[in-house]
């Protein structure tokens, strides 16, 4: 689960558990004191009633009684009324068996005050004494509706409406706290990214924009690293480039030498000076990588794009490296050559070919053979090299396209690579908007190299 979520979640549970609690006290609030208050307000009223019922009984009778009785049923809160004498005379009653009432009639009759009897959840009896001035003795009951507590929402049809609303609130409240959250980190992930992939002059600050806060302090500090990392590469491909080109005078005039001491050489020397002569190729053609390389990595080599016939050069180089491997009891074999045509350099990509080719050539078992395959797919030309050596360890494959990236020393240095192909081959792809992955294949390694077909120059 990403973050963006936990913390959606977590607010949305922090706002459901304030709710709860809301609800909570305002259950605690209007039970207790209510209820206290109840009690006294049935208790005072009960009293005035019984009193009043008195004055009405021995002024109008029965029927007065009666009238004041009806009166006061009409309210919302009482439920039942019944008065009966000291001698269990019913003088008025809304229930049919009043034996039930006994004790709360002994008690009123022997207090005097208002008793109560709360049992019930739902309602409450007050019973209460009063006196005709002949001396006859009534009790006045009255059943009374307990309070209940109010729902937060109301008890109408209205109240889920609101419940739904408060859901939809509280879920975009959450969603909108989170996208706040996490949207610096992302972008901040983002950039990581692509300044892995290379992209040195990536910067974060400005998405991530004037919030104040860490994140914002972050996404500072992350381009001052980036723009720390950009000069020092920077500045080591111009190191790179330009000792390269330092380099090739001095090996150049050493050539000129070599080859004036090779006419004066005798035989003892002759091995030595072809030794020497072997060496200065070598390092000639690294020098050569290098600035290849170096072009294509600062983007200043601007190279002539043409259409290129990609089945034409594929052919072309498989031929060509057909050729040496049968010197080396090797073979290149091409599987599949669909039509592919694309507008790039075709120097970049035969050397982006070549290289993974020769490469494969290198590390592939004696008598085995190379296989070769060219398909238009998806809009992408994909070119598949697989050879049957003995691959690569999973964790360096990832390392293959570095300059002078070895997997093993005894490996490469027995090959005689300068270590450089795989990053031109890189370099080139890129150059032509194309991507280039190795993986290991049954005991061997397969090179894909994609290219889009349309639209991908840059």
């Amino acid at each position: 689960m990403n973050l963006f979520f936990k913390i959606f979640l977590w607010f949305l549970a922090a706002i459901a558990l304030m709710i709860g609690v809301i609800i909570f006290l305002n259950w605690t609030i209007q039970t207790e004191p209510v209820v206290s208050r109840w009690q006294v307000s049935i208790r005072n009223q009960t009293g005035i009633y019984a009193d009043t019922a008195g004055q009405i009984y021995e002024q109008q009778g029965i029927t007065g009684l009666r009238t004041f009785l009806d009166r006061l049923r009409t309210g919302t809160t009482i439920t039942e009324i019944d008065i009966v004498g000291k001698d269990g005379t019913v003088v008025f009653a809304d229930v049919d068996d009043l034996s039930g009432y006994q004790e709360l009639v002994g008690r009123t009759m022997q207090s005097r005050e208002v008793e109560l009897e709360l049992n019930s959840s739902e309602s409450a009896l007050a019973a209460r004494q009063f006196q005709t001035s002949e001396g006859t003795e009534y009790t006045l009951i009255i059943r009374w509706t307990r309070p209940q507590p109010v729902q937060v929402f109301g008890e109408t049809r209205l109240r889920y409406a609101r419940w739904i609303g408060l859901l939809i609130t509280a879920l975009i409240v959450c969603y909108l706290l989170a996208l706040y959250l996490t949207s610096p980190i992302r972008k901040l992930r983002e950039a990581a990214q692509r300044l892995a992939d290379g992209e040195l002059d990536t910067r974060v600050a400005d998405r991530v924009g004037r919030r104040g806060d860490e994140l914002s302090g972050l996404a500072r500090d992350f381009d001052l690293m980036a723009e720390r990392i950009e000069s020092l590469i920077n500045s080591q491909k111009t190191l790179s480039r330009d000792i390269s080109h330092e380099l090739r005078s001095p090996l150049a005039r050493l050539n000129v030498a070599l080859e004036i001491a090779k006419k004066k050489a005798n035989n003892e020397t002759h091995p030595s000076l072809d030794r020497i002569e072997t060496e200065s190729n070598r390092l000639n053609e690294m020098i050569g990588r290098l600035l290849t390389l170096s072009r294509l990595e600062t983007g200043t080599d601007e190279f002539e794009r043409t259409p290129v016939n990609l089945r034409k050069l594929v052919e072309q180089v498989a031929a060509d490296a057909q050729f040496e491997a049968a010197a080396k009891g090797r073979s290149v074999k091409v599987v599949k050559l669909d039509e592919c045509n694309l507008h790039g350099s075709e120097s970049l990509l035969r050397s982006a070919v070549e290289n993974v080719l020769r490469n494969a050539l290198k590390y592939t078992q004696p008598e085995t053979t190379v296989e070769v395959e060219l398909e238009a797919k998806n809009g992408n030309a994909r070119i598949v090299v697989r050879d049957h050596g003995g691959g690569v360890p999973e964790e360096q494959l990832k390392n293959l396209f570095r300059p002078f990236y070895r997997v093993s020393e005894a490996r490469d240095r027995g090959s005689g690579g300068t270590g450089l192909g795989l990053a031109i081959t890189e370099q080139a792809v890129h150059a032509h908007a194309g991507t280039v992955a190795a993986r290991n294949l049954n005991g061997g390694l397969e090179v894909e190299i994609k290219l889009p077909l349309n639209g991908g120059h840059q």
